[in-house]
């Protein structure tokens, strides 16, 4: 590993600004909370928002007009112009895999069908692809525009090699993650966990993380924005416990990230690269941090190039992701809304749950694996049950399960961090079985 010859305190201070300025602005977008009608959040978040508010109206034609896109491209591309057109972004986009091929066409069939009101009431319903299409996509749609042009900001310009180097002795004996991956976490926690996914896969695309690292963060460092959580525990009707709610988030959270990389499926990964390490933060000095991040910055100094990586982003999110998350957010919720399935799943809890001493231990049980479909879901089914203390549990559980298709289970499948679905199901499991324990115990000493 070559770094400059040159100190911080020789460098030129233009070199310094580049690194410091574009670096700033991207902590200010993505990590600095405000408050905006009395919610918190953050800049992108808002600006996100406010495109969905301009937009709301003419989006459910954009999302499908982009899967159709995605899927009629996908088959172009495949059949005829890989043969002709030989573009290594092009072929990152379309050249996709028999089954992911099928699964945007998936995608574009359902949200058309949902669009136009057609076909199966199971596929349409307001509770499956109608959610979806109407309710979630519109907000993804908004959260990638303005977070992939964005992203750059935070990766290109050095912030992430100094916070690497910087948090390294912290992240890596106690979560077994390089030290930038702090930054992933802090951005899903205050804004989005589809912003820490999609940060996390370009982070993997351009070699920084490993396949072993990139999927323990995507699964288990792409937490729920405070935001969320606070919709979550008003759903279960203990608002006025929010603190105490999201203290014992945050706990279980971190115990669940601490065992997660330590057994199966993450623990073996390979540590393998999808292209060669250029550097390794672990081992650096402040000093040497520093000359890494500024010759980062002066490397991407270029506007133009930004302003296409963040554009490239964009479309890949919205191209790659979009009609995977119509196709298995979709097929979770038929799962959850017309069949008995995940009420028989949860059915071998009932005796744990009675164990760890929880009221309504039947009802409750109903409601620990509907959480894969959906998140909302459990809490939804949570409201008519009578027990404060089994609400409450409902409710942290539902958040620290992270797993959910009809979003980051699905940005994960349509990402290019390499998970599966028998992946994401047993890191689910696991993630409930860790979590609830912890949870009731909790529970037991508030209520």
């Amino acid at each position: 590993m070559e770094l400059s010859s040159k100190v911080l305190s020789k460098a030129p201070k233009q070199n310094v600004l580049k690194c410091i300025i574009p670096s700033f602005i991207g902590i200010l977008l993505f990590m600095v909370p405000i408050t905006v009608g009395g919610e918190l959040t953050i800049p992108v978040a808002a600006l996100s928002g406010g495109l969905l508010s301009l937009l709301s109206s003419y989006l459910p034609l954009v999302l499908i007009s982009t899967m159709c896109v995605s899927a009629i491209m996908t088959i172009i591309y495949k059949m005829i112009l890989k043969s002709y057109i030989q573009n290594k972004y092009l072929t990152s986009l379309f050249d996709t895999s028999a089954i992911w091929s099928f699964i945007r066409i998936i995608g574009a069939v359902a949200g058309v069908l949902t669009y136009m009101h057609m076909g199966p009431e199971m596929i349409t319903n307001g509770n499956t692809g109608g959610l979806i299409l109407f309710d979630l996509m519109p907000t993804l749609f908004s959260v990638f525009f303005f977070a992939g042009l964005f992203i750059p900001l935070l990766m290109d310009f050095g912030l992430l090699e100094l916070t690497g180097t910087l948090l390294s002795r912290v992240m890596r004996p106690v979560f077994k993650l390089p030290g930038r991956s702090s930054i992933d976490c802090m951005a899903s926690w205050l804004g989005d966990g589809t912003i820490g996914v999609l940060l996390t896969s370009r982070q993997f695309e351009d070699g920084h993380y490993s396949e072993r690292e990139a999927a323990v963060i995507g699964t288990t460092f792409s937490a729920v924005s405070i935001t969320f959580s606070l919709v979550v525990i008003s759903q279960v009707g203990l608002s006025h416990m929010f603190l105490p709610f999201y203290a014992t988030v945050l706990f279980t959270g971190v115990v669940t990230a601490i065992i997660m990389p330590r057994i199966a499926p993450l623990s073996r990964k390979a540590d393998i690269y999808t292209i060669d390490q250029q550097h390794n933060e672990d081992n650096l000095t402040l000093k040497e941090g520093w000359e890494l991040a500024i010759n980062k910055a002066n490397d991407n100094a270029q506007f133009s190039k930004v302003l296409i990586g963040g554009l490239k982003n964009v479309f890949d999110m919205w191209l790659g992701v979009l009609p995977v998350v119509m196709a298995m957010g979709t097929g979770a919720l038929i799962l959850a809304e017309y069949t008995p399935l995940f009420q028989w799943l949860g059915l071998p809890f009932v005796p744990v749950l009675e164990f760890l001493g929880l009221p309504e231990a039947q009802a409750a049980s109903e409601t620990i694996l509907v959480g894969f479909a959906d998140m909302f879901l459990p809490s939804v089914l949570a409201a008519s049950i009578q027990s404060e203390m089994t609400r409450f549990v409902i409710a942290c559980l539902s958040v620290t399960q992270l797993i959910y298709m009809s979003e980051v289970g699905g940005l994960l499948l349509g990402s290019k961090i390499p998970v599966s679905l028998s992946e994401l199901i047993v890191i689910f499991l696991e993630r409930t079985i860790i979590s609830l324990p912890i949870i009731i115990f909790i529970a037991n000493i508030l209520f």
